[in-house]
């Protein structure tokens, strides 16, 4: 069986964003920002954004893929 940690990475490869509630709804991970540090710490880029809805704000985590850039 895959960790929260394996789901939540191919969720994001797959080019996909997340949010905490999502997390727990897919994945039954209650602690999305210590996932994502562990995703982080195995060398994955993720840029974290700042939603606010409803006069609440959480966060939204998505995978930055690397733009190659070709000199001519």
């Amino acid at each position: 069986m895959k960790t929260q940690s394996e789901l939540i990475l191919k969720h994001l490869e797959a080019g996909h964003s997340i949010t905490p509630i999502e997390a727990l709804n897919s994945f039954g991970c209650f602690r999305l920002g210590a996932r994502i540090y562990d995703i982080k710490q195995q060398g994955h880029n993720i840029e974290t954004t700042t939603v606010k809805s409803g006069g609440k704000s959480f966060a939204s985590y998505s995978l930055v893929k690397h733009k190659i850039i070709i000199a001519i």
